[in-house]
């Protein structure tokens, strides 16, 4: 590991001051430019290996010791006069040379010339030891920018954001919503909604709708703990805790589609966000005991999340391919299937999941499968995750592309465009690819055809007598066989996001051969058993 500091060796005296949570952030602009602060900013062009001194040093020469420090004053060698460095850095979003500034001493500072000239904006109402703890430069306006500010060491727990629109000439206080005593750690603004705002304090996450002039919880399953920082990532909203490890809320796509959501009467289906056809872990150990802290995996399909204004029955979902053809539908009419003689514990076992019609939001996932074959004998992975196993076989996976997605709410449909999308991290073929779902959906065809098949065996048997029972028998034994073959296979053939092996593709053609000759069989069976 190579040591890249712009001050490689530190003594006594001095003049560039560090704290130990440096900011270190790259241009959003221009990612060869990466800045780095202390009492003054840094930046360098080639990771490291040289650095620019771009601001003299920022924070404040001299102020008034604290009320806050009371009787340890006395104790302070410096008397509370702390020199201190720049704590925040937010390059604009949309222009390479400006730049916003924090310290942790209360100032704030912008440059429109990529630190050759400096201005200090300062609100009027930060005084010395207000910590300006994140600034935000808004991703839409070069005037707009926003800044969390914590005062702790003033005995202060109130929270505070400030925002300006006019380039740092004037701010606004913007924290209504937020309880009094919950201290503000960080503001952030989503790149893709114009207004909405995140907020993350001592306590909890607040969302702002009208860029910041009111606020509410959107904490929901969050520990109360302290949040450090936030970070929109596409879609999904990642939190730092202090001590509480890293959150994410999946899937911003309501939160970004809210107004246009409350002015729809009756249904809203909410443009869902890309979903990625991404492989869970296949290990072979069984899952970590209920009581084992783990993380939780995000959804593994297309998160489709959709509104109703008053409950409303009934409500189907379907999916469609580009040529209209059905990949999948679900219903709230839908029952659950029903598992006998399971060797697990059912604590593995992912809850059934169903189509709403309650009054209110609503998610519900499609995991880019098609409907699963039926089998004799469903089972579930040993590479297992509590509360979240899937039962198998699930149909062939859907190939990445467009589809549809129709919502049906009391006879009324409503559609919105679907793309589904490859895992970056897989060198498929798109050719390879279909030539998979071509033998995943052959194999998935005949487990229905050979169940149907087996179902009808069956129900003769239990109307006639022998001697027609032995043949039945005869037909059936093979019929059941089989079904776990295809079965097998099909695992075989859709586990890997690879084309079929000769060998497996070969395998697929014998099974089919296999199965028209018990259908064969059958139908002369079935005939006889008519004549008779």
């Amino acid at each position: 590991m190579k040591n890249v500091s712009p001050v490689p060796v530190r003594g006594p005296g001095d003049p560039i001051r560090f704290v130990r949570t440096a900011p270190v952030i790259f241009s959003p602009v221009d990612p060869h430019i990466l800045y780095y602060a202390g009492s003054v900013l840094f930046k360098t062009l080639n990771g490291g290996e040289s650095w620019t001194t771009i601001s003299p040093d920022l924070t404040r020469a001299a102020y008034d010791v604290p009320a806050s420090l009371g009787a340890f004053t006395s104790l302070d060698p410096e008397q509370g006069k702390h020199r201190g460095v720049i704590y925040t850095i937010a390059p604009s979003f949309r222009r390479l040379n400006l730049l916003w500034v924090g310290t942790d001493d209360g100032l704030i500072w912008v440059t429109h010339t990529g630190g050759r000239t400096w201005r200090n904006v300062t609100p009027p109402t930060l005084t010395p030891w207000s910590k300006v703890s994140i600034m935000e430069a808004s991703h839409f306006d070069t005037l707009a920018a926003y800044a969390a500010i914590n005062r702790f060491r003033l005995d202060d727990v109130a929270p505070h954001i400030y925002r300006t629109r006019d380039g740092g000439k004037t701010w606004t206080g913007i924290v209504e919503g937020i309880p009094s005593n919950d201290n503000v750690n960080v503001v952030r603004e989503d790149p893709v909604r114009r207004g909405l705002l995140f907020a993350g304090t001592e306590r909890s996450v607040y969302v702002s709708f009208d860029d910041g002039d009111h606020w509410q919880s959107l904490r929901q399953n969050l520990p109360p703990s302290s949040m450090r920082d936030l970070q929109v990532h596409d879609n999904d909203l990642v939190v730092g805790t202090h001590g509480r490890s890293i959150w994410i809320l999946d899937d911003l796509s309501p939160l970004r589609q809210l107004a246009a959501a409350s002015r729809a009467t009756a249904a809203y289906l909410f443009q869902p966000a890309p979903a990625y056809r991404v492989r869970w872990n296949l290990n072979t150990d069984t899952p970590l005991p209920p009581d084992e802290p783990a993380g939780q995996n995000p959804p593994d399909g297309a998160v489709i999340d959709y509104h109703l204004a008053a409950p409303s029955a009934p409500v189907t979902l379907e999916v469609r391919d580009t040529r209209g053809r059905l990949v999948r539908r679900f219903s709230s009419a839908d029952t659950d299937p029903v598992d006998s003689g399971l060797n697990i514990p059912d604590y593995w076992i992912r809850p059934p999941q169903r189509l709403s019609t309650a009054a209110g939001m609503h998610r519900f996932v499609w995991d880019l499968h098609y409907p699963p074959p039926p089998a004799l004998s469903p089972n579930y992975p040993i590479s297992a995750i509590d509360q979240d196993t899937w039962r198998e076989p699930r149909g062939p996976v859907a190939l990445p592309g467009r589809y549809e997605l129709r919502l049906t709410v009391a006879g009324h449909t409503i559609t919105r465009p679907l793309v589904v999308r490859m895992d970056p991290r897989v060198r498929a073929t798109p050719a390879a690819l279909a030539q998979q779902f071509a033998a995943a959906t052959r194999l998935a065809a005949a487990m229905r055809r050979d169940y149907d098949a087996l179902q009808a065996v069956r129900a003769l048997r239990a109307q006639i007598q022998a001697p027609l029972t032995d043949t039945l028998a005869a037909v059936e034994r093979p019929l059941m066989r089989l079904n776990g073959d295809l079965a097998g296979l099909l695992d075989v053939i859709d586990g890997v996001d690879a084309a079929p092996t000769t060998q497996a593709a070969r395998a697929v053609t014998t099974l089919e051969g296999k199965l028209t000759g018990l259908l064969a069989r059958w139908d002369a069976i079935r005939r006889r058993a008519t004549v008779r």
